[in-house]
């Protein structure tokens, strides 16, 4: 059979898509998408983009088709140059080798470990929290799951990253900044070796960022056993720095950096972020926080959480899934490029042409979620998940490209949120403007401002 065209989106002549996309992309990607089923083309100055709409077509380039879609070359290019060569950044059999040198540290023996660190950290962080005081709980979980990932990954105590975590955390909004406005004006990317303030910016970012994961590189290198090599403790840094390739050749200090860099960024901004949401979400629907806290206190009582609740805690890992499926951490999966003229869903891909995949927009489409919008975390019941289509829920991506630590993020917020649950719900303050602001990830825009309510059978311990 002839392979069918797909349908074009509006658009302007020349800039196509290009301004909508840059004001408001996930309204745009939604608009253009609405009454269409399988793909929409649709286009930006010198990239021809086809958006995929039904999890079949997905499965097929993910997975099926792996191998004719690569990540992009501009993809590939703006995340190195920002990033460093790590494994969001790389292609091909970099991809292959860097994945398989960091899953050990992702096996499910090896995350169990890290759940009492998690606990820990969580527990130490609320200790100082006042009822009726105001946080912003996007800061909070920010600073939580960077001490988190730093201590379970890189063996960095919590009070060696204290003194930097502002300024990171600075250096990760430019970095995210920079990549967005990069992937809006592709002028910019011709002009990235010009000493303009815009790229002065990105160089003072990756400055902090890199001497950060250097910091901990070198204190790891101090600690040498009777080998003269680094001590294996187990843990993600010992592991790269201990690894050898084929040939017995370690790891250079720019492979270790930028993989580094990748795990350290994503292992936390994504989490915090979907922290934040699920907290919001909460704070609006107080049925949904009643049968939450219910059963934390059934569960935990007045202890903490172990790695040992989370079978029981699967009310709180479905709250956590439905806020993944409404505010995607990763709103939309790096583009892949056709290396050939193939087709998928039955519709034509020319060579070169851009494979979009956003699980924001999968994620509520009416017809793989009914009632979209609604904050139902029964949708991911045991009883009722097989009722969702495999390939329509993404928060992880999938294929040969699936988050590397998703396991990790899930018991993560979990245990998170069953230890800050103890102790608080939230009341989002009035004043606070809510705006997904989607850059490589989705954080909020403005914050979110909440005010710490004193759980009511706990209230006197907390005064």
């Amino acid at each position: 059979m002839t392979a069918k065209i797909a349908p074009k989106a509006k658009e302007m002549p020349l800039l196509g898509s290009l301004i909508p996309l840059s004001k408001n992309p996930l309204n745009h990607l939604m608009e253009i998408s609405r009454d269409r089923d399988g793909i929409v083309n649709f286009t930006v100055p010198n990239s021809n983009l086809y958006l995929l709409l039904q999890p079949e077509i997905v499965r097929e380039v993910l997975v099926d088709k792996v191998a004719q879609f690569p990540k992009a070359k501009q993809e590939i290019a703006i995340l190195g140059r920002n990033l460093g060569e790590g494994l969001i950044a790389v292609n091909g059999a970099k991809h292959k080798k860097q994945r398989k040198l960091s899953q050990p540290a992702f096996y499910a023996k090896r995350i169990e470990t890290y759940a009492q660190t998690i606990v820990d950290y969580a527990a130490e962080t609320i200790e100082h929290w006042k009822a009726e005081e105001v946080r912003d709980l996007s800061e909070e979980m920010y600073q939580l799951t960077m001490y988190i990932v730093s201590k379970t990954l890189f063996g960095a105590d919590k009070s060696q990253m204290m003194s930097s975590a502002r300024s990171v955390a600075r250096a990760i909004e430019t970095i995210q900044e920079v990549t967005n406005s990069e992937f809006e004006n592709p002028l910019l990317n011709l002009l990235s070796w010009i000493p303009t303030h815009f790229n002065q910016q990105r160089k003072q970012a990756r400055a902090v960022l890199d001497e950060t994961i250097l910091n901990l590189v070198e204190q790891r290198r101090a600690t040498t056993g009777s080998s003269g090599r680094v001590v294996d403790t187990g843990d993600l840094l010992s592991m790269l720095l201990l690894a050898q390739d084929e040939d017995n050749n370690y790891l250079s200090e720019n492979e270790v950096l930028g993989m580094l860099l990748n795990l350290f960024i994503a292992g936390h901004e994504t989490t915090s972020n979907a922290l934040t949401w699920t907290w919001y979400l909460l704070s609006l629907h107080r049925e949904v926080e009643d049968k939450f806290q219910a059963e934390i206190d059934t569960v935990l009582g007045e202890r903490l959480p172990t790695i040992g609740d989370l079978q029981q805690l699967s009310y709180t890992q479905m709250i956590v899934k439905e806020s993944m499926r409404l505010f995607p951490p990763v709103w939309a999966l790096s583009a892949r490029e056709a290396i050939e003229h193939t087709s998928v869903g039955g519709y034509s891909i020319p060579k070169g042409g851009q494979i979009w995949i956003s699980p924001y927009v999968l994620h509520h489409r009416p017809e793989l979620f009914p009632s979209p919008e609604k904050f139902d975390p029964q949708r991911f019941n045991p009883a009722r998940v097989e009722e969702i289509p495999r390939y329509a829920y993404l928060p992880f991506g999938a294929g040969n490209r699936v988050c590397i630590g998703n396991s990790f993020a899930m018991m993560e917020a979990t245990l998170i949120l069953a230890t800050v649950a103890r102790k608080f719900r939230f009341e989002l303050m009035p004043n606070q403007f809510v705006v997904p602001n989607p850059q490589i990830t989705m954080s909020s825009k403005y914050g979110m401002q909440m005010c710490l309510k004193a759980r009511s059978k706990r209230e006197r311990d907390i005064k």
